[in-house]
């Protein structure tokens, strides 16, 4: 059933980089759970698997000492959901990878899985997105960051190259100290569901409570790769809050995306569901932080 031609198990990232190069066609395996499609579906052939679960780089969720937030990008679905340090801070990220497959799947999945495969419809990467996150990623030579926003180049394509290893993601403290969060997801079933839209949230209010200091909205399935609303989070930021500010968000959000018809939905269902859940996922938010809408 699977085809496979080599195995390694790598034990550092190093490691695992000179592997790589040295088998061009190689394929990184942690969780496994999309490769294990790949192969069962015969896309995979003659694979050549480089095992990097025993990497302590990709381990760990910690508070850093300059209060930056870092997960290993082998941090399965399961870890997220169940640590504390991110449920009492982006709480949004746990509760969003509920939102993924099977508790099997979550059980094995790793959120850097989740990111590299490129997948326009990745539950985690809207929250991320709304959250700056920022990627530390592995070359042969050194470690170095990209921004989330910029890592995702068209469908399944993303910036991280051949010879690169994605370490872990990290999010700034400025970027969720004093910010609220909530994450919405629409799919045709309850559950073990690819979204046919899904919006993430952050935003922090002013010390009245009634006013917009910063926003951020992003969304997938809402264009070629996941994106943050740029226009319409400059549009909104400063503004009270009121129905005429969902009024606007519904109308504004559309304009920041380019949905598609696919089997799964129609191009006009995807733009009602962008302009619902924006408006939900940013409301929902607000309440989180104890706004006071002003109807």
């Amino acid at each position: 059933m699977y085809d496979i031609d080599k195995t390694f198990l790598a034990q550092t990232p190093l490691e695992a980089i000179q592997l790589k190069q040295k088998y061009p066609n190689a394929v990184f395996v942690n969780g496994g759970t999309d490769v294990m499609i790949q192969m069962k579906n015969r896309k995979l052939k003659n694979a050549i698997l480089i095992g990097i679960m025993n990497l302590d780089e990709l381990k760990g969720i910690e508070l850093m000492p300059d209060s930056a937030i870092r997960i290993g990008a082998g941090s399965r679905f399961v870890d997220i959901i169940n640590n504390e340090l991110l449920s009492s801070t982006i709480p949004a990220l746990p509760y969003a990878c509920r939102q993924i497959g099977s508790p099997q799947i979550r059980n094995i999945a790793t959120i850097g899985g989740n990111i590299c495969n490129g997948a326009v419809s990745a539950d985690s990467v809207p929250v991320l997105l709304s959250y700056n996150a920022v990627l530390e990623i592995q070359d042969p030579e050194k470690i170095s960051c990209i921004s989330l926003c910029d890592y995702h180049t068209g469908p399944g394509k993303t910036n991280l190259a051949d010879n690169e290893m994605l370490l872990a993601i990290k999010i700034a403290a400025d970027d969720y100290k004093d910010y609220y969060s909530a994450f919405t997801k629409f799919g045709q079933r309850q559950a073990m569901e690819i979204a046919t839209i899904a919006c993430g949230t952050s935003l922090k209010l002013d010390k009245e409570k009634n006013r917009l200091v910063d926003l951020r909205i992003s969304l997938s399935v809402a264009a070629p790769t996941p994106i943050r609303c740029y226009k319409t989070e400059q549009s909104l930021i400063g503004r009270e809050i009121n129905s005429q500010l969902f009024s606007d968000l519904r109308h504004l959000v559309v304009y920041d995306t380019n949905p598609r018809d696919s089997w799964r939905s129609s191009k006009d269902f995807r733009i009602q569901l962008i302009k619902e859940l924006s408006v939900r996922t940013v409301r929902e938010a607000i309440i989180k932080a104890g706004g006071n809408i002003c109807d």
